[in-house]
């Protein structure tokens, strides 16, 4: 942990060569999952009214092997940056200010940490597994001394202007034999890219790879 540690301090800005991206960018894209990925675009907003429902943090110990941190179905993972920017068309960087990059190093020291802890499929916070916004959530509540550096806000599965549950989400958390977390806590990639610490732009596959 120590080694691992003072490889990521003494690297907080490493730029992957090419991809006019660095350590600690957020990936936001918008997956296309069916069902699920279109309630949850329902409710939720992100920059510029964009929809996004998957976000990972780009990171690498040595300028040339660049992967992304995401939580996903098999769990959290590090996934190869190439094969990341495969997965969607339109791509959102998110950049943490500089008043705040200091946090990027630990950010990913906690993401490393995660590896293999299974995917929170029941989208309950502080259950001991992770979605992918939670994942960055407590990576950089982790890497800012337990201080909230992204917000929480209560969890809606239902339609918007309607007191009915989405069906895909009935369906979703009766096989996990619970109940609907309505209004519980939680974070979602569309409310963290509206963060005024986090610098948006389009992202340019052309200057990758």
């Amino acid at each position: 942990m120590k080694k691992l540690l003072l490889t990521l301090l003494m690297a907080p800005a490493i730029f992957a060569q090419n991809h006019n991206l660095k350590n600690g960018d957020l990936l936001f894209i918008n997956l296309n999952c069916g069902a699920m990925c279109d309630a949850i675009n329902a409710v939720t907003e992100g920059y510029e009214g964009k929809n996004f429902n998957h976000v990972g943090m780009v990171f690498s110990h040595n300028d040339k092997d660049f992967f992304v941190y995401e939580a996903i179905s098999k769990g959290v993972v590090k996934t190869p940056l190439s094969d990341f920017l495969d997965r969607n068309a339109e791509i959102y960087k998110g950049s943490v200010t500089d008043s705040y990059s200091h946090l990027i190093p630990l950010a990913a020291e906690f993401c490393e940490e995660q590896l293999g802890v299974a995917y929170d499929a029941d989208f309950l916070y502080d259950n001991g597994k992770y979605y992918c916004s939670e994942l960055l959530y407590d990576a950089f509540l982790y890497a800012n001394n337990n201080e909230a550096f992204f917000q929480l806000f209560p969890m809606t599965y239902k339609e918007p202007g309607s007191e009915d549950f989405f069906p895909v989400w009935q369906e979703h958390f009766e096989k996990q034999g619970i109940e609907i977390p309505e209004g519980l806590p939680g974070c979602n990639p569309g409310g963290m890219s509206l963060d005024e610490k986090i610098e948006m732009e389009l992202y340019s596959k052309n200057k990758a790879l």
